[in-house]
């Protein structure tokens, strides 16, 4: 096991009879700043080209939340565009790195999800949650959007709740919300039950045809191709935001 310490967060890769799992952990409730994104990126990206992994797990550390979202210390610290469209690609870059890695990619969710946190969990191909697992988009409250994450989000659970979720941005939609939307295909009671299901199913998926769920993955995400190009406009977008007046202010009040 490889493990990593960024900016206070971590990030473990362990790879066990043809799982790879994916640890990550921020004492910031399992936030995201751009280090520690780059090296999820990373880790999934070597994963799929790891032929002793056959299927991935992605999981984040502790009983709270699944994971908080962008960093608002790296939000905070951003002075120019320049430095704002990079923050923001770091989501680019792991959502392109998750929907375009060969395996199959679990998501073990079992607290809340914030922001870039549903997009993590709407770039996976197969969730599996808690009923602690309510989800927000909390960007616009920030004088931001789901800019980056909105493209993935839709993809997984439709416009209609991925509207409804941008424009409430300080409401929770509870687990099985995210269920009956998609976003999740089973919520589990404990997290010992959604252990033992994320370990059964990652165990039958280990055992399966990989040249099949690769290419089943390919139907799944067909129509991505151009995503590199819209994420860094969106990704862009969000830069320009983060610099104005508003969301400076809503965010040092944070």
């Amino acid at each position: 096991m490889a493990v990593s310490l960024l900016d206070a967060g971590q990030v473990a890769t362990n790879v066990d009879d043809g799982v790879g799992t994916i640890s990550f952990g921020h004492p910031k409730g399992n936030s995201l700043p751009a280090a520690l994104l780059s090296k999820l990126a990373t880790e999934v990206s070597a994963l799929g080209t790891n032929p002793e992994a056959r299927v991935v797990v992605l999981r984040s550390v502790g009983t709270g939340p699944f994971c908080g979202g962008a960093s608002f210390d790296e939000l905070k610290a951003v002075t120019t565009l320049q430095h704002g469209t990079r923050f923001f690609m770091g989501f680019a870059n792991l959502i392109l790195a998750m929907i375009r890695c060969p395996k199959f990619i679990i998501v073990r969710v079992q607290g809340r999800a914030v922001g870039g946190g549903v997009g993590v969990t709407a770039a996976g191909d197969y969730a599996l949650a808690t009923t602690r697992a309510s989800v927000r988009l909390s960007e616009l409250a920030l004088g931001l959007g789901p800019f980056v994450v909105g493209p993935v989000i839709e993809r997984k659970i439709g416009m209609a709740a991925m509207s409804n979720l941008a424009i409430d941005a300080t409401g929770w939609r509870d687990a099985e919300w995210a269920r009956e939307k998609g976003l999740y295909a089973s919520v589990l009671e404990t997290e010992g039950a959604l252990d033992e299901a994320v370990s059964t199913l990652a165990t039958q998926l280990a055992a399966s045809n990989p040249e099949a769920m690769a290419r089943m993955k390919e139907v799944f995400w067909a129509g991505t191709e151009k995503w590199d190009a819209l994420l860094e406009a969106r990704a862009i977008r969000s830069g320009t935001l983060v610099l104005s007046e508003f969301t400076r202010k809503a965010i040092a009040d944070r």
